[in-house]
């Protein structure tokens, strides 16, 4: 069909190459023959439903005349919500992300249609139709950057939570990006907005930017939490206020575990194991207090592991056997334990499913997908850290190369340097396949590096 075709002229050719009169096409499609007659001749302007019943009558694909209607019932006529919504849904149907793209652009021009643009792209993401959501969320961002308004700040998280992926040096640049808007928002936003910010940190390891947040968090949680009381918040918090200071508790105790301040952590760990302060005993609050209890255990345990002690490695697998999705994280801690104290774990590692149990947490659950790809990149190294150790050079290397993919796969430089150190280290033990891998993939990072203009020494 000719692109600059407007629906009236293919409808005249097709009722001419049919034989067919208005009536019979109106009858054909469901539309009353007067309000068809209308539309024809100029004096109505067609909807969108009409226009997709007009479409699918002609044998068209769905979508087809939205540029000519974008242009008479956006850009030709003053706009009108009740047509535009309903046009921005039938866009998102059809994939036209483009036009989209444009009516946004277009209706920001008056910073009066922010707040319902706002609002469809809130309904567009709680829907699971992202990147409709992130156009319209990206253009009202930018239209009210002079603004500092809440609505800006929400924008942003917006757009930080739905920007996350695999790619960890992205994942640090879109944090810090947004770490300027976090303080911008108020109430329950603020709380989950700073714990999603110190999870992102987490998971790329940054433990200086982790205390830093959950410092923020606990101070904030904790200011709320006492205002509460006899106060109400004018918004209500996704999940009980005090969860938020026994997150920012754990997280603590996990910066100090990561930084070998072992007695710090546990005292964190205390602080969220009983939580007898919180006042709450309704349903939600007694779940939530009990599933601090059980990670305060879990924790302690992984702690006094971290610290050296072996006689808990056996006790921990099996009290994370019954959470499969826990289990790689409990694996990875003991033998990341065996191998800073040189601890021989043989015996556990041929007890343990490590095909399945990767298999397994590779499935996106409690965990989003960026800390699960950085924890298998992990896990691969600390097993061939172990064992290149013991001189099993086959299984260290084939982990080896595992780890070094995976690590490139999510662009986490740090740990491929690691790689790349480990696998020096006993190059002269590598056999010409691994190296031949080896080389290919370092090939390849050096190739995109140089690509993209950056640098990285390996």
């Amino acid at each position: 069909m000719q692109s600059n075709a407007t629906f009236r002229s293919m409808l005249n050719e097709y009722m001419k190459q049919k034989s067919i009169n208005l009536h019979q096409f109106a009858n054909k499609v469901g539309l009353n023959v007067g309000s068809l007659s209308y539309i024809l001749n100029g004096h109505r302007k067609v909807t969108i439903e009409q226009l997709d019943m007009i479409t699918e009558g002609l044998g068209e694909t769905k979508g087809l005349f939205y540029d000519q209607y974008f242009q008479e019932v956006l850009v030709e006529a003053t706009p009108n919500w009740r047509r535009i919504k309903p046009f921005l849904l039938a866009c998102e149907e059809a994939g036209r992300l483009d036009l989209i793209k444009k009516s946004v652009e277009l209706l920001l021009d008056n910073l009066m249609y922010s707040q319902v643009l706002f609002e469809m792209a809130e309904n567009f993401l709680q829907n699971g139709q992202k990147e409709a959501a992130l156009i319209i969320y990206e253009n009202v961002a930018l239209s009210e950057k002079n603004q500092h308004s809440e609505r800006l700040a929400l924008c942003q998280y917006r757009l930080f939570t739905c920007r996350l992926g695999i790619n960890q040096e992205k994942n640090y640049q879109t944090a810090i990006q947004y770490e300027m808007f976090v303080d911008r928002l108020d109430g329950s936003n603020h709380l989950e907005a700073l714990k999603d910010l110190a999870n992102t940190y987490r998971s790329l390891r940054y433990w200086d930017k982790v205390e830093e947040v959950a410092l923020k968090l606990k101070e904030k949680a904790d200011f709320y939490y006492q205002l509460k009381w006899p106060f109400d918040l004018d918004q209500e918090p996704v999940r009980p206020l005090f969860t938020y200071i026994a997150y920012s508790d754990l997280l603590l105790g996990s910066v100090y575990e990561a930084r070998g301040d072992y007695p710090r952590a546990l005292d964190f760990i205390n602080l969220y194991s009983s939580l007898n302060w919180v006042k709450e005993e309704d349903e939600s609050s007694l779940l939530w207090k009990n599933k601090f209890h059980v990670w305060a255990k879990v924790n302690e345990m992984a702690t006094r592991i971290a610290a050296g002690d072996s006689t808990l490695f056996t006790e921990y697998l099996s009290y994370m056997e019954s959470d499969a999705e826990e289990l790689l994280l409990a694996f990875l801690n003991v033998v990341s334990a065996a191998n800073r104290y040189s601890i021989n774990i043989d015996e556990i590692i041929r007890r343990m499913d490590i095909y399945q149990l990767v298999n397994i947490s590779s499935e996106e659950n409690t965990y989003t997908k960026q800390t699960i790809e950085e924890r298998l990149a992990r896990f691969y190294y600390e097993l061939s850290y172990y064992y290149l150790n013991i001189h099993e050079y086959k299984d260290g290397f084939n982990y080896l190369i595992r780890s070094l993919e995976k690590s490139v796969s999510i662009n986490l430089k740090s740990r491929i340097i690691n790689c790349v150190g480990l696998f020096e280290r006993y190059r002269d033990k590598s056999d010409t396949s691994t190296l031949t891998a080896y080389k290919n993939i370092i090939e390849g990072v050096q190739g995109n590096e140089k690509n993209m203009g950056n640098s990285l020494n390996v």
